[in-house]
């Protein structure tokens, strides 16, 4: 029964562990323009030793009665719209509504929400980070060209781009029916694991961006929660080692 609560107590560890790995990342993230948060909420029975196929497939009487514990399944995002902050920027662009941005850069596509844009020496619309690779692409999948010597574009809702009364481009917005299937990969990107797009049905708000969906004060509470957790199962694991080694103890003295 002892090897029984120390599984437990590990399998207790480990998912308040990943739930605090989720939350700081969270946490890092609470001022990045378009994140959505990860959430750790869905978990399941972990399967006994007897039920999974690469076990040994034994029973015990007793404990075939009892749960096996719990075990954490893949996070994942939580799609709430985001806080839309007026920055007066006229190539900040909040995506109200469904729809991501698509971005490449010449190899692969991604989409995000960040929408803060900016036009790189070449004179290519791209997003305003430290690599400057990932350029914003059109309806068509081509890089968004405008002259980096003319006036400030202008992006209305529908993502048509204009410089100097004409027309230049139009921002392409993506959607996916089952947001599953949107996998992040790091620099606030996604990428597509399976199936195809369709186009986004929001609309782009000029001179803001979407603020992140986390809550900070929710989260640092439950950071909390789930430190102390971790910390109980922590104590018990040792509690229940300190027993496991005097019942060694006793039972060795008295063979």
């Amino acid at each position: 029964m002892s090897t029984y609560g120390l599984w437990l107590s590990a399998a207790g560890m480990k998912v308040n562990d990943h739930r605090q790995t989720l939350l700081a990342n969270n946490i890092a993230n609470e001022q990045t323009a378009g994140f959505k948060h990860d959430l750790a909420v869905v978990m399941q029975r972990r399967v006994e030793s007897r039920e999974n196929p690469a076990g040994v497939g034994l029973a015990h009487p007793v404990l075939d009665g009892l749960s096996g514990g719990v075990n954490v399944l893949p996070a994942y995002h939580s799609w709430e719209q985001g806080p839309i902050d007026w920055t007066g920027k006229p190539l900040d662009v909040a995506i109200e509504g469904d729809g991501f941005l698509t971005v490449g850069d010449g190899e692969v596509t991604r989409y995000t929400r960040n929408g803060a844009l900016a036009i790189n020496a070449e004179g290519e619309l791209v997003l305003a980070t430290q690599s400057g690779r990932w350029r914003v692409l059109d309806v068509s999948g081509q890089p968004i060209e405008v002259d980096p010597e003319g006036s400030a574009p202008e992006v209305s809702g529908n993502g048509t781009i204009r410089q100097g009364g004409s027309d230049v481009g139009q921002i392409a917005l993506a959607s996916v029916e089952n947001p599953r299937v949107l996998r992040k990969v790091g620099e606030n990107l996604f990428e597509l694991i399976v199936g195809e797009t369709v186009p986004g049905k929001g609309r782009l708000i000029s001179g803001s961006l979407e603020g992140s969906n986390f809550d900070i004060m929710q989260g640092l509470a439950t950071m909390i929660e789930a430190s102390r957790e971790y910390q109980m199962n922590a104590t018990l694991l040792q509690l229940q080692d300190q027993l496991t080694g005097q019942a060694v103890t006793t039972l060795g003295r008295v063979a």
